[in-house]
């Protein structure tokens, strides 16, 4: 689990700068930050994002091995982990049950895909997993119009990839695995920093009999493959972190997206319990480079 990231500057430090290159639903979001900062919630939500991090390693442990934490040492663990953590039981649990697909009460879980517009003109997918559309469709919504964006058509500036991830005990030298990827059928590949994390990108349909062929050939260790939405290079938005406010902000609704915060607005209509830790949203794709 990674740490948790150094604290931000207050809300209140932030200075909006008075230039007409700063539109209005810049300023708009950055307000909106500091208005859910006033309702006492940690900011930027580092322990509703921590707690969002263990729950969705614990539905990927389940999703892998199944959820009986006997069978399953991973799940145990995690589980034990995030207890230790400070994650209630009851989140464990539902954690637990969304990695079998189903909630709580064991109706199965739907699928929801919200594509939306977020300052500054960043085009964002959001994807969830619920027992109730409208709830969260509703949810999402406020959310978005809460940060200064807007509800609209964005897929069409993205592709659906497959992204597989392996890890190794030794570093990895791209020069000596890149054919071997290629020749598997995979689109793309990259190392991370610590070179011993690898990701493979495929075409949707071909996603799990590639990472079973780079499983047999690199002899790694196979940690995740899903489809994912990927943003088209000619799409891609330049954010410059030396434009602080504006990376800042953005950093922040996409946080705010995740694991949600609860602002004024929202917490008339939206259960604390609803909210806090427990969001549907299993992931936020965006083009902002």
């Amino acid at each position: 689990m990674a740490e948790p990231s150094a604290e931000r500057p207050s809300p209140d430090s932030i200075l909006l700068p008075q230039t007409r290159e700063y539109d209005d639903s810049m300023a708009a979001a950055i307000r909106c930050l500091r208005a859910a900062n006033n309702t006492r919630i940690p900011w930027p939500a580092t322990r509703s994002k921590e707690r969002a991090q263990w729950s969705r390693s614990i539905q990927e442990a389940v999703k892998k091995h199944g959820g009986d934490p006997i069978s399953n040492s991973e799940l145990s663990t995690l589980m034990a982990q995030a207890k230790k953590s400070g994650l209630p039981k009851d989140l464990i649990e539902r954690a637990i049950a969304k990695g079998k697909g189903v909630s709580l009460s064991g109706d199965p879980l739907q699928t929801l895909t919200v594509e939306a517009m977020l300052p500054p003109s960043v085009s964002t997918i959001i994807e969830c997993q619920t027992d109730s559309k409208k709830r969260t469709l509703e949810e999402l919504r406020l959310l978005v119009k809460e940060a200064g964006g807007t509800v609209t058509p964005t897929s069409h500036l993205f592709d659906r990839r497959g992204h597989i991830i392996f890890k190794s005990e030794r570093e990895l030298e791209e020069e000596n695995i890149m054919e071997q990827v290629l020749e598997a059928g995979a689109i793309d590949m990259g190392l991370k920093e610590d070179r011993k994390t690898l990701s493979v990108y495929t075409e949707p349909n071909e996603t799990a009999s590639i990472a079973q062929s780079l499983l047999k050939s690199l002899k790694l260790t196979l940690r995740s493959y899903e489809i994912i939405w990927v943003a088209r290079p000619e799409t891609l938005i330049d954010i410059d972190e030396a434009e602080g406010a504006r990376r800042l902000a953005l950093d922040e609704i996409i946080s705010m997206l995740e694991c949600p915060l609860i602002t004024p607005s929202a917490s008339a209509n939206i259960g604390i319990g609803q909210i806090e830790g427990d969001s549907n949203v299993q992931a936020v794709y965006h083009n902002a480079a």
